[in-house]
């Protein structure tokens, strides 16, 4: 038998299969299980369809180190970075009928409903099985800080839910956030699409569906944000070329994209699924897509994703900055290497991307004239 975390418990239990559920103690609950499963749902469901549940994502996951690996930085020293003065608002439903519908948003102190102001959506990574809004909560109010809205999203997570319901929620949160623009003080002809990890997928999903009609069509979601609103897209150590994901592979990265890819799919192998392939945005992208920050660090797993994009975007002429270091930098610099501001990289990261959202939804007529889109 080994030692592996409880993705209830947060605590140590033994375990002799991934495919095992919790331990009776940890369904009955204690308080740190009570907590987990108010903020995830209940105690390992299993996907009898699938063959796969919960704790063989959250023990996979953790065993292999994968792509959240032992380099990932410590969010919680963002805090010590969070100026003082940002109002915030959480647990906002934007569909009341979808408990997972939830979404928090942060703006200057002070300021005025009656100032609208620019919108960053933010959508949280975690490969699509983990993560929460909180995670980048202080992370928005940073940027909040330099004069923006900013919203982080919630959407249901894999294995309990399958692609694309993810896509169509923040896709719905979207919609909510335009209709009561006015009573948030949001400016919604002024987006910017963002995300780090599975988040910037989403994120760069939602802007090809608003942008390219005839891919909405074969996705079968109808866009509820209009491409002329989608100012700029932010997408940090994306995954977002499922070319580069081989099945086959033997190392333990392959084993973990394996075990993600299976539990957003429902299929053990996503490659049968010709529906599922359509997220690979890196594949579909093209004219029309909206200027688009793109960065990675060296030492990341999904470095090849960001680099396939940016050539992506730029073989159809789309604006792209990038924001990546050399081979040898050092130390070397993990996936989500964007949060840690207590290194030069993560400072110079976030001073990039304040001056790209501040230069593209500055001064920015809403009447005037858009980026051409693809064709119908």
């Amino acid at each position: 038998m080994r030692k592996t975390r409880c993705c209830c418990t947060w605590g140590w239990t033994w375990r002799t299969s991934i495919s095992m559920h919790c331990p009776p103690t940890a369904r009955l609950g204690n308080e740190a299980g009570r907590r987990r499963r108010r903020r995830h749902g209940r105690c390992a469901p299993r996907d009898r369809a699938a063959g796969l549940d919960a704790v063989a994502v959250a023990e996979v996951a953790a065993d292999t180190g994968g792509v959240r690996g032992r380099g990932l930085p410590n969010r919680g020293g963002l805090w010590a970075h969070v100026p003082e003065g940002i109002d915030a608002r959480h647990d906002m439903a934007y569909d009341p009928d979808d408990p997972d519908a939830l979404l928090d948003l942060y703006r200057p102190a002070g300021t005025p409903v009656e100032q609208a102001l620019p919108v960053v959506v933010w959508i949280h990574g975690g490969a699509f099985i983990s993560g929460r809004r909180a995670d980048v909560a202080p992370y928005l109010k940073i940027l909040a800080a330099e004069g923006f809205a900013t919203v982080a999203v919630g959407y249901s997570l894999a294995p309990g839910t399958r692609y694309p319901r993810p896509l169509a929620q923040v896709n719905t949160a979207l919609g909510w956030l335009q209709d009561n623009a006015a009573t948030l003080g949001l400016d919604t002809s002024r987006v910017v699409l963002a995300g780090d990890s599975a988040g910037a997928q989403l994120a760069a999903q939602i802007a090809l569906l608003a942008t390219d009609p005839a891919y909405a069509r074969q996705v079968g979601i109808e866009p509820l944000i209009d491409a002329s609103r989608i100012r700029a897209t932010v997408l940090a150590c994306g995954a977002l070329d499922l070319s580069l994901v081989d099945p086959d592979a033997s190392d333990a990265g392959a084993a973990f994209m394996r075990t993600v890819t299976w539990a957003y799919s429902g299929r053990r192998d996503f490659r049968t699924d010709p529906a599922f392939g359509l997220m690979s945005v890196a594949e579909h992208a093209g004219t029309g897509f909206p200027p688009t920050f793109i960065t990675a660090g060296n030492a990341d797993p999904l470095l090849p994703h960001s680099r396939s994009m940016e050539r992506r975007l730029r073989s159809f002429d789309v604006e792209v900055e990038t924001l990546f270091f050399p081979d040898d930098h050092q130390p070397p610099l993990p996936h989500e290497y964007q949060f840690n501001l207590d290194t030069d990289a993560g400072r110079l990261a976030l001073e990039r991307i304040v001056d790209f959202i501040q230069r593209h939804t500055a001064g920015i007529d809403p009447d005037g004239p858009s980026r051409p889109s693809a064709p119908h």
